[in-house]
């Protein structure tokens, strides 16, 4: 059977050499006679899957040394609520930037722990760019700053690093983490949900310098301090191992196709396929400001919307899915992430000329 095209946002696309070297090791890994996913979290043999992955996944980003690096579990979703737990750290506020439903979850979260300033939103265009700092009014006595580095529903992506001072900087980096270089040291906390760039779903991967750890607010469960894991090396209790050792495989991928450097690159040639035809076409519109869009998920529409289902049904028969956008604001969205080769978007944007010849 041939595989699709898929556009999905998450759970995404993989490399498919990576598939292939699962599926070789799925019965038995390196000679244990055993597959991964029946390994004890404590043995040699996946204590040496993790250490691995740690290791290539700070080489990749450059992670510094004062840096921990941990496997969790339940998502971004999640850690909208430790982030508030471990980092207030005393402090009574936090200040959000609202870009997108992502933005709004992590708001709505940290509202229950603290005082939320909002210093900045796209809401006022239906959240189609990234505000510019000059216009965020932070605060002094803020915990943390924290900002959602690329909005997943609506393709909007910073393309700059937001200046906080002295104040920690948190991102969340779930739907175009590894996309690109990032200089780690400019943010107190990096967190990202697995199944876009990563791997599978069920992996949740935080990066966090040491000295924000340890100083959670009262009655704070264990299981949701950022020290537990951090002392534990992940292994408090059972990891998602399957996912760490997947996320293993495409990190070692990366590296071997050139690293976050090449990734750009590539992503870079990929977007700039599918924008430079819906900015030249009169059937199908981006909603997003030029300098915002995102390298990873192109949200677009078709000025003909009761198309729209003949449009998702012919891309179907060509094996393109997952193309249909977010219920929360209809249209269309191509995920374009590291795993999409350069011929997927080729494919759309053959099919799209097509469509808009026969119906424009």
């Amino acid at each position: 059977m041939a595989r699709v095209i898929n556009f999905s946002a998450g759970p995404a696309t993989l490399p498919e050499s990576v598939l292939r070297q699962a599926a070789e090791e799925m019965l038995d890994w390196h000679g244990s006679g055993q597959s991964v996913m029946e390994m004890s979290h404590r043995g040699k043999e996946f204590m040496s899957i993790a250490a691995q992955a740690e290791a290539d996944l700070r080489e990749l980003m450059a992670i510094p040394a004062n840096y921990k690096v941990l496997f969790l579990q339940g998502g971004a979703s999640l850690q909208f609520a430790m982030i508030p737990l471990n980092l207030l750290r005393g402090k009574a506020s936090a200040d959000y930037v609202n870009t997108g439903e992502w933005a709004k979850k992590a708001i709505k979260e940290a509202k229950q722990y603290c005082q939320v300033n909002v210093v900045a939103s796209s809401e006022d265009k239906n959240f189609t760019y990234a505000p510019a700092q000059t216009g965020w009014k932070l605060s002094r006595d803020a915990a943390y700053v924290h900002y959602t580095a690329n909005e997943t529903i609506g393709g909007v992506e910073f393309h700059w690093v937001p200046q906080s001072g002295e104040v920690p900087l948190v991102c969340d980096m779930s739907s175009n983490i590894l996309s690109k270089p990032v200089d780690v040291s400019k943010y107190g906390l990096i967190y990202a949900g697995a199944q876009k760039n990563i791997g599978p779903a069920g992996l949740t991967i935080a990066i966090l310098r040491d000295d924000l750890i340890g100083q959670v607010l009262p009655k704070t469960p264990v299981m949701l301090d950022y020290k537990t894991h951090a002392e534990n090396e992940s292994m408090y209790n059972t990891p998602p191992t399957y996912g760490i050792y997947i996320a293993g495989l495409v990190f070692q991928w990366i590296k071997q196709n050139g690293g976050l450097a090449a990734m750009e690159k590539r992503n870079r040639e990929k977007a700039a396929l599918l924008y430079a035809f819906l900015d030249q076409s009169n059937f199908f519109v981006s909603p997003v400001a030029q300098a915002d869009r995102s390298l990873m998920n192109v949200p677009f529409t078709l000025k003909k919307a009761e198309l729209d289902e003949e449009f998702l049904k012919g891309a179907k028969s060509r094996g393109m899915i997952q193309l249909k956008g977010h219920r929360s604001v209809g249209g269309m969205r191509a995920s374009i992430y590291n795993a999409m080769p350069v011929e997927g978007v080729k494919a759309l944007v053959g099919y799209m000329k097509e469509f808009e010849a026969k119906h424009g």
